[in-house]
């Protein structure tokens, strides 16, 4: 196996059509940034900063609420709806229209900031094997071969390269500048990861369910993976880091698998003199989904020993997603600085609630099944809320929906949601 990274800072320049945007696409963008200034002026959205301040700061607060309609942003804002017609341009209107319909009718607890934000122009190559994806078209379910059928072929497997194309992202950021900085602050932010939790990466390289023999036949071949697994994710934040490529997570940026990162404990105490971010100064994530079958012991053999390295790096730490964490608790509040964890539709919620207390931001994901079924029971929802609540009760509770597929084609069944989950948290 392979452990040179051999990331670069430069590229080849993307076509100039690429980075461009119309007059006409310009007075459309200007208009929707107007609209998300004046929302992120409203005295409301200071108020909302200020609980998700007190909320990761472990005190007491009512339940944060927040809804992301994810692949339902699709049936809120058809693609036929969208005014522009540059490519660039049709990105950054989807994105200033979510800030609207979250900001103006939404309305929950996520704030609407007064930035735009531009990421980096750049590629990141795979492990040295892909996946063949088969099917999966238009949003549709898809099978996959994996390509390591055999250890044997474990030397070809090499680190990510990152190729950060500098000068594409500066014609990206002064386009920005020029379209819309006089009326939304634009800034350069990169999200570079979701989860470094590895085995999503692991699935696609090996398969799930050869992973899960792999743990009885060849536990040692599957320690080597993971081994160089976790030795190229330090690799790339050591290069994101040396480079000055990592960006500050305790603001508005989405951390975890729900919640905000508003806090004042980060960055560190030192971090003036250190000259740049670093992962101490930010919040780390970390999940494994893809093990929810695997025992408790096994996860704490093969899994979790190559994750708590990368975890230690950083300041404060989200852990979990859609698995249930109530039967791996004892193993993952091992984690340093661990303060965010998620609490699945899966997952005992009372056993739970005992767990976490108020030492711990309860990260709790009502079942997205809730916006999708042939009708909204609104009554049925406020029950199961309501009882959540209750069962939550003294924990520091944050209501996350999320992992929607399908919203009906109604988008008021989000608003109407969040409007339900308001009134059960206030209850609370």
């Amino acid at each position: 196996m392979s452990d040179q990274t051999q990331a670069t800072l430069s590229a080849p320049p993307q076509p100039a059509d690429e980075i461009t945007i119309s007059a006409a696409d310009r007075a459309v963008l200007r208009r929707l940034a107007s609209q998300v200034a004046e929302l992120a002026a409203q005295p409301i959205e200071a108020e909302k900063r200020e609980l998700w301040y007190r909320h990761n700061a472990l005190e007491a607060t009512r339940p944060v609420i927040f809804c992301d309609p994810e692949n339902g942003w699709d049936e809120i804002i058809p693609a036929a709806d969208l005014v522009c017609v540059g490519e660039l341009a049709r990105g950054w209107e989807m994105r200033l229209r979510k800030e609207r319909f979250w900001g103006a009718q939404m309305c929950d607890d996520r704030v609407i900031e007064p930035y735009f934000t531009v990421r980096h122009v750049y590629t990141e190559s795979d492990w040295g094997m892909h996946e063949t994806r088969i099917g999966g078209g238009h949003g549709d379910a898809y099978r996959w071969e994996s390509p390591l059928k055999s250890y044997a072929d474990l030397d070809q497997l090499r680190f990510p390269q990152i190729v950060v194309d500098e000068e594409a992202t500066t014609r990206r950021l002064a386009l920005a500048n020029d379209t819309l900085g006089d009326i939304l602050p634009v800034r350069l932010k990169t999200s570079w990861w979701w989860t470094l939790g590895m085995t999503w990466t692991l699935v696609n390289l090996r398969g799930l369910a050869q992973i899960m023999y792999d743990m009885v036949d060849q536990p040692a071949a599957l320690h080597r993976t993971m081994a160089f697994l976790r030795d190229g994710h330090l690799a790339k934040l050591d290069f994101l880091e040396r480079n000055g490529l990592l960006s500050l997570n305790n603001d508005g940026t989405y951390v975890g698998s729900g919640g905000f990162g508003w806090t004042r404990e980060l960055p560190q105490p030192d971090f003036a003199t250190a000259g740049h971010v670093r992962p101490i100064d930010m919040w780390g994530f970390g999940e494994s989904q893809e093990t929810v079958g695997v025992s408790p012991a096994m996860f704490a053999e093969f899994i979790f020993p190559y994750q708590l390295p990368i975890l230690e790096r950083f300041g404060l730490n989200c852990y979990g997603c859609c698995e249930p964490l109530d039967k791996r608790w004892h193993i993952v509040q091992r984690i340093p600085r661990l303060r965010r964890v998620s609490v699945s539709a899966w997952a005992n919620l009372p056993r739970m609630a005992e767990m976490l207390g108020d030492r711990y931001l309860f990260s709790w994901k009502p079942a997205p099944a809730d916006l999708a079924l042939d009708s909204f029971d609104e009554d049925a929802i406020r029950a199961r809320l309501r009882e959540g609540f209750r069962i939550m009760r003294g924990c520091r509770v944050e209501a996350i929906m999320k992992d929607n597929n399908t919203i009906r084609n109604d988008p008021s069944r989000v608003i109407r949601w969040v409007r339900i989950a308001r009134e059960e948290a206030e209850r609370m």
